[in-house]
């Protein structure tokens, strides 16, 4: 399709930031919001005291560390950054971007030989990492890497180890006694600038080579119609690009006052605290914040008061009146009492839980990224959306449907200048991932209506081909099953039947919520899901049927996005 012409919508466009790198994005933020807080976060996750850091001093921060590492030659060198979302990480990646460095952020999850092997294979000379894992990097320095400079976002034990806090105060004053370097470098926007090596839920990822180009155009382009709101609070890994790009990168760039979180077990303590007014999450958090208001409904004996109630406010709306946040206040009390907005991306995400929060007040804006895209596809924006959908495409980005079926699905192939520069030695695997007229293709699999709105069928790696050439999307039929109450998560996939040899049967493999059916006083978690599941095929096509339910006792393996390992499901069926 052609890039995508953006309606005349009757209100007022939100203002965007537009900047050409990293530096210039710390330099303009930094004058025209200098006192307006951009960082907050706390030391300890119990202190009382939260810190605050205004932008004017972000920009200082980030100059003076840039200053101290051009001087220790760190110009062009790849940089291995690991450690959890932090004020010194994310200064660490700014500063690092404007320098002229290849940053390669690791999940400090990772055990130390997968770490070795990223870092030995990204050619990486310097490492910045949290004090958090400092056994790890103990453990790394003595393995053969390439390693050669150790610095420590706080006081290090490691010998030889540097000290950050001490490369920004050098830093500082080589930049009050004159030092220049940090302006005077001229940043070439279409290089390599970092490397992102995906941490794929169907087997090993792969290195993503990204510029500063394809992440700013993605975040000054993906942010044509976004209201975001004053504050929101970061609980995503920081090595992905969801985090890095659209929390850090884009939220930062448009003077939005972002908490770090401590951890996911603080997470809704410090909502109550901090009180954000939107969140950018995957759906995974979205999922068990809805599941935690119907649990709390259901064993309050409130469950049918909250759908009267909700029928009611819709009601009302039809007749333009509001009352949402005064009819829902328990439940918004729960989240801060000012959330106004979640952006959700990463996978797909029910259309019934959008409507549930729609209904209660909160926006929902989903939308749809990959790693190769820096991330950002297609989003809905807070006054143009459509139900079901991933929205359109960000300005610039352009989206075909390759070899689409008779129902129009087909694989999603994107172009537009936030695609990656390709995978870090790998040039088969990049040649691979572009058709003939230079399109990446995703793997995923969807279709665009007559207005150029992108909906997502499932993943290509995914997708279960039955003996008579039917495709069946496991994502379309979880979808359907994660809508039956005390569905905690669901994953299905195909297997042999070992009664009817050679016979291939949908297995439906779930965890239950446990506790939600105990509200309910379900003791059979087996025969209750069955016999829903028995439902679920009746309003299906026959080929799609779900033939076997497996229920499990303990949540699918996951990655640090929150996404299931399919790879590491066991497929047994007996």
């Amino acid at each position: 399709m052609e890039d995508m012409k953006y309606p005349d919508i009757k209100y007022p466009l939100y203002e965007t930031t537009v900047f050409e790198d990293f530096r210039i994005m710390t330099e303009n933020v930094a004058k025209k919001y200098p006192n307006r807080i951009a960082f907050s976060y706390k030391k300890n996750p119990h202190d009382e005291e939260t810190i605050n850091v205004t932008f004017a001093e972000v920009r200082d921060y980030v100059r003076n560390m840039g200053t101290e590492l051009i001087s220790m030659g760190c110009r062009d060198k790849h940089v291995a950054l690991i450690g959890e979302s932090s004020y010194e990480w994310i200064c660490s990646y700014f500063s690092l971007m404007s320098i002229g460095a290849v940053v390669v952020p690791i999940d400090k999850d990772l055990p130390v030989e997968e770490i070795v092997s990223i870092v030995n294979f990204a050619e990486c000379e310097y490492v910045i990492y949290s004090k958090t894992i400092e056994a790890k990097i103990q453990e790394l320095k003595n393995q053969n890497t390439c390693l050669k400079i150790f610095i420590c976002m706080g006081e290090p034990e490691l010998e030889d180890a540097l000290k950050l806090s001490d490369i920004v105060e050098k830093g500082s004053k080589k930049f009050e006694a004159g030092d220049n370097s940090y302006y005077d470098y001229k940043i070439d926007t279409e290089r390599l600038a970092t490397i992102v090596f995906t941490s794929g839920t169907t087997g090993k990822g792969k290195g993503v080579m990204l510029s500063q180009k394809n992440i700013v155009s993605n975040m000054t382009q993906g942010m044509y119609l976004f209201a975001v709101t004053p504050k929101t609070m970061n609980v995503l890994p920081p090595h992905h690009t969801y985090g890095s790009t659209v929390n850090f990168v884009g939220h930062f760039a448009q003077g939005c006052t972002i908490y770090i979180s401590s951890g996911l077990k603080y997470m809704l303590n410090e909502m109550k605290e901090q009180q954000p007014t939107h969140l950018v999450l995957v759906p995974l958090f979205i999922e068990t914040m809805y599941k935690r208001i119907r649990l709390q409904a259901e064993k309050t004996g409130k469950a049918k008061t909250l759908q009267l109630l909700i029928k009611f406010s819709n009601a009302l709306r039809k007749c333009g009146i509001d009352l949402r946040r005064a009819f829902f206040k328990n439940i918004h009390d729960i989240f801060g009492g000012k959330l106004e907005m979640i952006i959700c991306g990463g996978a797909s995400l029910n259309q019934d839980i959008i409507d549930f929060f729609d209904a209660i007040g909160i926006t929902i804006l989903n939308g749809y990224g990959i790693t190769e895209c820096s991330p950002l596809v297609t989003c809905n924006r807070n006054k143009y959306q459509k139900k079901g959908s991933v929205g359109i495409p960000i300005i610039g980005t352009q989206i075909k449907i390759k070899n689409p079926d008779e129902n129009g699905e087909g694989e999603i192939c994107v172009k537009g200048p936030s695609v990656m520069l390709g995978y870090y030695k790998n040039p088969e695997a990049t040649a691979e991932a572009f058709d003939e007229e230079g399109y990446f293709k995703t793997g995923d699999y969807g279709k665009l209506d007559e207005d150029g709105w992108l909906y997502i069928t499932g993943r290509l790696k995914n997708v279960i081909i039955l003996s008579n050439g039917k495709n069946v999307y496991p994502e379309e039929i979880e979808n359907e099953i994660s809508r039956i109450y005390g569905v905690s998560e669901v994953v299905v996939y195909a297997g042999e039947s070992n009664v009817q040899k050679d016979k291939e049967v949908i297995v439906a493999e779930i965890f239950p919520d446990f506790e939600a059916l105990k509200a309910k006083g379900i003791e059979n978690a087996q025969t209750y899901f069955e016999e829903e599941i028995k439902k679920l095929n009746s309003r299906m096509v026959s080929y799609k049927a779900v033939k076997m339910v497996k229920i499990r006792n303990e949540e699918f393996k996951k990655n640090t996005s929150r996404k299931i390992l399919r790879y590491a499901i066991e497929k047994n069926i007996d």
